[in-house]
């Protein structure tokens, strides 16, 4: 399948900061919440079909296959206009408002330690996972609601000709979170830590298994992947760092190597103040830290100025800044944070997804200030900061 001269440029981009050389200009893009593209369609009088990678031919996209434990379709428990209640392979109880934007977890299949260490996950190659349409959690249950997902191959291979793709998988903590709940995860942790420990690594292999069969099925057509995985909260880590360089640590570097070993970058995207473990990231060879969010005292300049080109940064724009839709701010906050763009190793994007509260006059704004500031050289004039 050939891909288009601008698909390989974009690539060349991603690849080139990601290996922290400077090329044409900072690479671009961002995870977008359904309502914002409503918005954004309308704010901007656009058509329905309109999107925003192909509407400003965004640097790169994620896709996600089926990752449930379990191959199965939605128990539909209630439906009805204001909102539905579905059981997924997960075995989580999920209750999703259409006019809240996240699902509510209500209840747990696995709800004890004896049921996790007994807990069997259908088989990490099954074909259905990437060959077929089906209900899946993490494609169907967000910010919007969807059944019967398109085969996550087809997707690929759309995407494939016009824009680098990237394949993805979660690690340990952020199944246990959809398994079993944060709650269960972290009582456990304290009640039963050698236990929970060994369930860890049964999931760990689980993923891992995932990753090489998900590297497989798209045969040749990923560019690279991203790991969902969240630890930390605003001030610091949900536990301590010690349990998670024991058990989940092996894990996500495990999954660093087999992308590695396909010539696949990896972006690790988890939320919160991991800075008691940054260093854990820049030790396993990971290529680029998302989505370093403001809120929780990250910033891409200072981790640059600290760890240099170690580990590239993609994200950190204050999305709480964009909501003010103010574009003085904006553009304060956007040309401070290209500093750590210098010699290469930055992605711009949020500090974590474009929320319904960002215009869509100020998604465009931001656009244009990124692709006319973030040519190289980098001239920032009164934003320009040392490295």
């Amino acid at each position: 399948m050939n891909r288009t001269d601008n698909c390989l440029a974009k690539l060349e981009r991603m690849n080139k900061a990601l290996h922290h050389e400077e090329p044409d200009r900072v690479p671009i893009s961002d995870f977008f919440w359904g309502s914002f593209v409503k918005r954004w369609r309308k704010d901007l009088n656009l058509p329905e079909t309109a999107e925003p990678y192909a509407y400003y031919d965004l640097d790169w996209i994620v896709t996600t296959p089926n990752m449930d434990p379990k191959i199965r379709p939605f128990e539909t428990i209630r439906e009805n206009e204001i909102e539905v209640v579905v059981k997924t392979g997960f075995g989580a109880t999920l209750r999703k408002r259409f006019d809240f934007q996240m699902p509510e977890f209500m209840t747990f299949d696995v709800d004890t330690i004896e049921k996790l260490q007994a807990f069997e996950f259908d088989d990490a190659f099954d074909p259905r996972r990437y060959f077929d349409a089906g209900d899946n959690q993490i494609a169907g249950v967000g910010d919007g609601f969807e059944r019967n997902s398109p085969p996550w191959i087809e997707t690929v291979k759309k995407l494939y000709p016009d824009i680098p793709v990237y394949g993805s998988i979660i690690e340990c903590s952020e199944c246990l979170t959809r398994l079993v709940g944060q709650e269960n995860t972290l009582f456990w942790m304290g009640m039963y830590p050698d236990e929970l420990g060994a369930c860890i690594h049964k999931i760990g292999q689980f993923y891992l298994d995932c990753t090489k069969a998900q590297i497989a099925a798209a045969d040749g057509f990923l560019d690279g992947m991203v790991i969902w995985g969240d630890v930390a909260f605003k001030q610091t880590m949900l536990f301590d760092p010690e349990y998670w360089r024991e058990y989940f640590k092996p894990w996500v570097k495990a999954m660093i190597d087999e992308c590695h070993k396909h010539n696949l970058p990896v972006i690790y995207h988890g939320c919160g103040n991991v800075s008691l473990i940054f260093e854990d990231f820049i030790e396993m060879g990971l290529d680029a830290y998302n989505p370093l969010e403001v809120k929780a005292d990250m910033d891409a300049v200072r981790l640059k100025k600290v760890y240099g080109d170690s580990i590239g940064y993609c994200g950190n724009n204050n999305i709480q800044v964009w909501e003010t839709n103010d574009l003085e701010l904006i553009r304060h906050e956007t040309l401070k944070k290209l500093n750590a763009a210098k010699n290469g190793g930055f992605i711009f994007q949020s500090d974590h997804s474009v929320s319904s509260g960002v215009s869509g006059q100020t998604y465009d704004f931001i656009v244009k200030l990124v692709r006319e500031y973030g040519k190289y050289p980098l001239k920032l004039g009164e934003f320009d900061i040392k490295i």
